[in-house]
């Protein structure tokens, strides 16, 4: 299953969060290393609160355009 990832980048690193898995956060310089660190986070969770069910998706993404 794939989750949604919000990005944001501040200062001279990036932080990262899973909205649909409350907690599950990570940081780094790098995108690819927090992406990483975030997708481990992910695991960790799900093995530390046993989930025979994983977290369901409910968060969605659009855009705005503006002139």
């Amino acid at each position: 299953m794939e989750y949604l990832a919000i990005i944001k980048k501040y200062g001279n690193g990036y932080s990262a969060y899973l909205p649909d898995v409350p907690g599950c956060v990570a940081a780094a310089k790098t995108k690819q290393e927090t992406l990483k660190l975030l997708e481990e986070a992910l695991q960790l969770h799900l093995m530390e609160n046993n989930e025979k069910e994983l977290p369901t998706k409910e968060t969605e993404v659009a855009y705005i355009k503006v002139a």
